[in-house]
């Protein structure tokens, strides 16, 4: 990864236009050819990016040195017209680094404790089901939980702690990887968090996913939920 603090003015062109006026900004320039310009500000979003497959071509300034720009930075979008100009007039940093292969997110102790307890309980889900496997490998990731319900049929767990419409997208795409599976379809899904946000429970309903609430702290035999008095 390219990191380059810079003085400079952005121009984007292509199905839409945008003009960012001379300011220091942070340019993320990363392998996978995607550029990204940075403030000291706005949380973890770039003002402006381009995303791969892209080429960056840097060039000396031409007309525009009486301007100040010492450099121009042309990043092209491989696929389409869409190009992010990046006119340079002063370097403060400029600096390269070898990030290596990233391992991935690793889910957080909850999560992943959650996937543990549940797949001790597989019961909490319904009568009849029967675990086939944790961390179940596809082509595009590990499903949380591979089951089998009551009647033999094979459902496929995504857990969570907070149940979100990204969870959703995310089971909705093994779901459509495990369905071409001769021996596992019809494959149904579950989607389990401790809370789930309605808007994920909508959408997770209208693709005929069900939905089901985790109790931590029943599945660690802390609290039985049939002692509550409320």
């Amino acid at each position: 990864m390219r990191l380059v603090i810079a003085r400079c003015s952005v121009d984007y062109a292509g199905r839409l236009s945008a003009h960012l006026p001379l300011a220091t900004r942070l340019l993320l320039v990363k392998a996978d050819g995607s550029v990204l310009v940075h403030s000291d500000g706005g949380s973890y979003k770039p003002l402006n990016w381009m995303s791969p497959p892209a080429r960056l071509t840097v060039a000396p300034a031409g007309e525009d040195a009486a301007e100040g720009v010492v450099e121009t930075w042309t990043v092209q979008h491989l696929k389409s017209d869409d190009r992010l100009v990046v006119s340079v007039h002063e370097v403060l940093h400029d600096s390269s680094h070898e990030l290596g292969v990233d391992p991935g997110l690793v889910k957080d102790g909850v999560e992943a404790h959650l996937q543990k307890l549940l797949a001790e309980h597989i019961a909490t889900l319904g009568e009849g089901y029967q675990l086939v496997r944790r961390e179940y490998p596809t082509a595009i990731g590990p499903v949380d939980i591979l089951a089998r319900d009551g009647g033999g049929g094979t459902v496929a767990v995504e857990i969570k702690r907070r149940g979100e419409i990204d969870g959703v997208e995310q089971l909705t795409r093994y779901l459509e990887l495990l369905n071409r599976d001769p021996q596992l379809r019809p494959v149904a899904g579950v989607f389990a968090a401790q809370e789930i946000k309605p808007q994920a429970r909508t959408l997770a309903t209208d693709r005929g996913i069900r939905c089901v609430t985790l109790d931590y702290d029943a599945l660690r035999g802390v609290d039985d939920a049939s002692t509550r008095l409320f």
